[in-house]
């Protein structure tokens, strides 16, 4: 009998501009910067704050970082590893590094000492281009003894106009002198004009080392190769319809695989200005989304939260952003309800990891994602051009489940990584004969949407019984005085585990609901083995910059 997932039902769902398959890039990401900057040097690349940069001006100065790197002994295949913000000097770390051959290892800026000598040892990093502020604030002498030779700072302040109103995201920052570290102004200053014969970059050749937590042991970095990023970057310019009409809002941390492709690559490819702001402050968000008319974007529903339950959202025009997308974590149809009702602005749902460079799954622009029945989960989409994807039981992981039913999602096609730097036993475990094995649990419906039902490793399993902390959430955020919500299992003698929530309220509820409350509303709305039995609440959530809950970290602390 031949596999329903191999007949692809959903392309049944796709819109006409759609296509089933897409053509594998030809050639590199860099390929497809260096075609746009040649195209249309004049062009806006980046808009960073009020100030533009052109295509021209970023091939210019990346070029010029090319020949520095050249200059400091980086050659084809070495590791050249990006500490940075949202800033326009990300454009210029990552193209020069390709242009001199090199592969990047972007890291988060809010990493301390063990994380970065992690990631420079696991990389063998030979150059780190890092902020002055977080440069001030590391070990560099502990960092010299790992692989890397040669550190360079730059200022989020560098870029803008001296005589600028600095925004009141930057309002602290201060440029800082850094003993022993190149100053990435003065190279580029230095080798101004300067080009280096390129090494020929393929599309099979890594262009990031992304590092992922994963479920379990130390992070691992998946090899997103050059024509993983360009072909994804395609499936964002087909499906999102990009045009040369679009402004793209870089609200996604560049050093995810999501600010990599939906934002730097999409924007690359489509030659299309991108928003940057250095990070996200929801003031400050909405005031550029008016200011440069941006129309598109793809952020964590906590964005989305965020900009929901800010004052100025009723002041700012919202009228350019037509393609509002979410990812990264599960989003509540209670969620994109309000928003819709607050700004008229549909939430598109998108699903991915690093593991697949992004979008493995997407709601087609203009139409709205079904609800399942059961869960109630908003469908995350549909998979996109040329993958296939199966859902397979979670036992063995070798059966494939009919529709309807619960399994584990795997994944096959152009969007695949290869595997995890040097590391192929993760590879093996996790990558089976062209399979990405997620870890995530779904289901596929009779007509081909998917669902995402939660994590494998956070299914609760209550007196017997298996609760999935989406669900709950799912519930809780109907209640109107919630804001954000986040399920996790506890310890119970009794019942093997029990459901607990953690709940931020909106402001001004503080006085007027209880835990109680929440309780009762939940027991009104769900089976008595899901329904949470304990309520805290909290201030904030603990999320990653990438806007994910850190279920471990509230499993971990005291309430």
């Amino acid at each position: 009998m031949d596999s329903i997932y191999e007949t692809r039902p959903w392309l049944r769902i796709y819109p006409d501009h759609v296509p089933p398959d897409l053509d594998l890039p030809l050639k590199s990401a860099l390929d497809d910067f260096i075609t746009t900057a040649s195209r249309y040097p004049e062009k806006p690349a980046v808009h960073y704050f009020d100030h533009t940069i052109s295509f021209g001006e970023v091939d210019a100065w990346s070029s010029a970082f090319a020949a520095a790197l050249k200059d400091l002994g980086i050659c084809k295949g070495d590791r050249v590893l990006l500490d940075l913000q949202n800033v326009p000097q990300f454009l210029i770390g990552v193209y020069g590094a390709w242009k001199a051959g090199a592969i990047v290892v972007p890291v988060n800026p809010m990493s301390k000492d063990r994380e970065m000598d992690y990631s420079c040892r696991d990389s063998g990093a030979k150059v780190a281009l890092i902020l002055d502020e977080v440069a001030s604030t590391l070990d560099l002498d502990a960092l010299r003894k790992t692989s890397v030779e040669h550190i360079i700072t730059t200022s989020a302040l560098d870029f803008l106009p001296g005589d600028c109103e600095l925004p009141a995201v930057l309002g602290r920052v201060r440029r800082v002198s850094v003993a022993g570290a190149l100053n990435l102004s003065a190279l580029l200053e230095k080798n101004k004009g300067r080009t280096i014969d390129s090494p020929d970059v393929s599309p099979k050749d890594v262009a990031y080392l992304t590092y992922t937590s994963g479920t379990t042991g130390q992070p691992k970095a998946a090899m997103n190769t050059h024509e993983n990023v360009a072909f994804n970057a395609r499936v964002y310019r087909a499906i999102l319809q990009i045009d040369e009409g679009d402004v793209l809002l870089g609200v996604a941390p560049l050093f995810h695989v999501t600010g990599e492709v939906a934002h730097l690559a999409t924007a690359a490819l489509s030659g299309v200005p991108l928003v940057l702001f250095y990070r996200f402050d929801p003031a400050e968000t909405l005031r550029l989304i008016e200011r440069w008319k941006v129309t598109s974007t793809v952020a964590s529903i906590t964005v989305y939260i965020a900009l929901m339950n800010h004052p100025d959202i009723r002041k700012r025009s919202l009228s350019s952003f037509i393609k509002a997308y979410s990812g990264g974590a599960p989003v509540s149809e209670a969620i994109v309800d309000r928003f819709q009702e607050l700004t008229g602005l549909y939430i598109y749902n998108v699903y991915g990891l690093t593991e697949t460079n992004s979008p493995s799954h997407i709601v087609p622009w203009r139409q709205k994602a079904p609800v399942d029945p059961e869960s109630g989960a908003l469908s995350v989409g549909v998979p996109v051009p040329s993958c296939t994807v199966k859902i397979m039981d979670l036992e063995t992981g070798q059966k494939e489940v009919p529709p309807g039913d619960v399994g584990e999602i795997v994944i096959s096609g152009p969007i695949v990584i290869p595997g995890y730097w040097e590391k192929p036993l993760e590879t093996s475990q996790t990558i089976r004969n062209g399979w990405l094995f997620t870890g995530d649990v779904g289901k596929m419906d009779a007509d081909g949407w998917f669902y995402v039902v939660d994590r494998k490793k956070d299914m609760i399993v209550a007196s017997g019984y298996k609760v999935w902390p989406r669900d709950v959430e799912d519930v809780i955020y109907q209640h109107p005085a919630v804001r954000e919500a986040a399920v996790v299992g506890e310890p119970d003698p009794y019942r093997g585990e029990t459901v607990k929530a953690f709940v931020v309220l909106k402001d001004g509820m503080e006085t007027k609901v209880r835990p109680e409350d929440i309780i009762s509303f939940c027991k009104s709305k769900m089976a008595a083995y899901k329904y949470p039995r304990k309520v805290v609440l909290i201030s904030e959530i603990p999320k990653t910059l990438t806007g994910k809950f850190l279920r471990r970290a509230l499993r971990e602390e005291p309430h």
